[in-house]
């Protein structure tokens, strides 16, 4: 049942000398927007959503639906914490900003002027790498590229040993010419933030923007919050059924992804940005230069379809992505941590932000919500964008399942076989990344393990499947990783080392087992 409109409101404004009409037709209201939601939950369940809509510095919709945790069946609303993951990146692109407002740094500034040790794959790209670079998905590296130090969580990775290993990780692109998204380069953002001022990343977050923005609830990280008490659980579907899974920390990357928050607070963090950079009585937490340049397209994104809002063209900001929608700019970031996503969009010239918190990792959630809410605004009826994303989504699913079948089958096969022509007992060793360090791959109870040093998460049962290869089944079902092992021989036909792929094409991408290079050590 398509969703229908009550009410329309018109507004003239006076812009310039100029006569402009800005008309909202089939805006939703209250009651349509729990409707909405609750469908959302359902068609890709979603335990607990909540959601806010704030207009002419106004929120004029907050709420939560659903409960915050399977376990406890409590309550989600406006108030419960959710971790925004990569919606954090905002947070450090603010945080520089108010450096460059206080004449402490440049947006041109080389990273190693601040982060000496600093190195890339290139002598020259090393050095004439800028603090604007660190935040803009530019680099030349690979998508998610060494994102397997952080994620999943759980690794004893520290700040300095991503800054170390970040010289091992290979190009895939000349410097700024490409788009490929990065989390690692904002986790150094963050520690120039604090060589800086001589704060940590959450310390100088907490206290130069969510204080004077009076988002009391809020932190930088989830350890440091004040009241945990209304805080979700993440979930995830595990062999077909929705689950609570274990709780992502998230410390190391904070500065990519750590900030835990609420819809009334996120609320005034919107508010402040449609304020242009002021809040409270005019005070001003950012200049309108430093605004300007974080909503200014900074890398460009390629736009192979005008799709359903006319958008010609995108990019990326600093913090957030950018592009034209039915006319206007939309400013708008996801974010994604084991068991939860997050979404939050602007649209300046009409003074409206949307905010959609969950606590499952569906991305067609949140998009179905933002997007319904935004075609009232536009004046778009008639589409129904939880089916439309639903459907797409069950397709990708098929999809996926049938090419985890289809290995699943010729496991099956090897195992009938009596296993691989490369024996487990040969295999069996100690191997190691130059960046991620070493896995052990070892029997016991006569299955083949594996199991890595530095990220403990990362183990599970090999299984044989063609050739050369295995696969490498998680122990933890809720990662939906699986990933192919395929071994290198030397003259003696003897293991010298093996790369990985993950499977599944919904794999995400912060998996990134195809830029691990592993040679046997022992």
């Amino acid at each position: 049942m398509k969703l229908q409109a009550l009410f329309r409101i018109a507004s003239v404004v006076i812009v310039l000398g100029y006569l402009t009409s800005v008309s909202y037709a089939q805006v939703l209201n209250s009651s349509e927007i729990d409707s909405l939601v609750e469908r959302s939950m359902k068609a890709f369940d979603v335990p607990g959503i909540s959601v806010g809509v704030v207009t002419d510095g106004k929120l004029i919709y907050a709420k939560g639906h659903g409960v915050r945790s399977l376990n406890t069946n409590a309550k989600m609303d406006e108030n419960t914490l959710v971790g925004i993951a990569s919606n954090s990146k905002a947070f450090t692109a603010v945080a520089l900003g108010i450096l460059v407002d206080e004449g402490k740094i440049g947006w041109d500034d080389p990273v190693q002027n601040y982060i000496p040790e600093f190195k890339l794959y290139s002598p020259y790209v090393s050095e004439n790498f800028t603090i604007k670079d660190l935040l803009t998905h530019r680099s030349g590296l690979g998508l998610g590229a060494g994102d397997l130090m952080f994620f999943p969580d759980g690794s004893d990775f520290t700040i300095k040993d991503i800054i170390y290993n970040l010289r091992y990780l290979k190009q895939v692109s000349q410097f700024r010419t490409k788009y490929d998204y990065d989390n690692n380069l904002y986790i150094v953002a963050g520690e120039v933030i604090a060589r800086v001022t001589g704060k940590s990343w959450p310390e100088f977050v907490e206290e130069r923007i969510m204080r004077p923005l009076g988002m009391t609830s809020s932190a930088g990280l989830y350890e440091r919050l004040p009241d945990k008490s209304n805080t979700i659980d993440g979930h995830a579907s595990v062999e077909g059924k929705v689950r609570v899974i274990r709780r992502s920390m998230v410390r190391v990357p904070a500065a990519a992804g750590g900030v835990n928050s609420n819809i009334t607070d996120l609320a005034k963090w919107i508010e402040m940005f449609l304020a242009g950079g002021k809040y409270g009585d005019g005070k001003m937490l950012i200049s309108d230069k430093v605004l300007k340049e974080i909503w200014m397209p900074q890398t460009i994104i390629r736009v192979n379809d005008p799709g359903p809002y006319n958008t010609h063209f995108a990019a990326y900001g600093l913090g957030f992505f950018l592009s034209d929608v039915n006319g206007y700019k939309r400013v708008t970031h996801t974010g994604g941590l084991e068991g939860m996503v997050t979404q939050i969009t602007m649209i300046p010239e009409l003074k409206l932000g949307i905010i959609v918190l969950t606590n499952q990792q569906e991305g067609g959630a949140f998009q179905s919500i933002t997007n319904q809410i935004l075609d009232g605004y536009f004046n778009k009826p008639g589409r129904d964008w939880v089916a439309k994303l639903s459907a797409d989504r069950q397709k990708a699913l098929a999809d996926a399942k049938a090419v985890t079948d289809k290995v699943a089958a010729e496991v099956a096969k090897a195992n009938a076989a009596g296993g691989s022509r490369l024996d487990a007992n040969v295999v069996v060793g100690r191997y190691s990344d130059a960046w991620l360090g070493e896995v052990s791959l070892f029997l016991k109870d006569g299955k083949l393990r594996f199991a890595s040093k530095r990220s403990p998460n990362l183990a599970g049962e090999m299984q044989p499947y063609k050739a050369n290869s295995y696969i490498v089944r998680w122990d933890d079902r809720s990662m939906d990783a699986d990933a192919f092992v395929n071994f290198s021989l030397d003259v003696e036909g003897r293991p010298a080392g093996f790369t990985m792929k993950a499977i599944s094409p919904l794999t995400d991408f912060s998996y990134d087992f195809h830029d691990l290079d592993f040679h046997r050590v022992k």
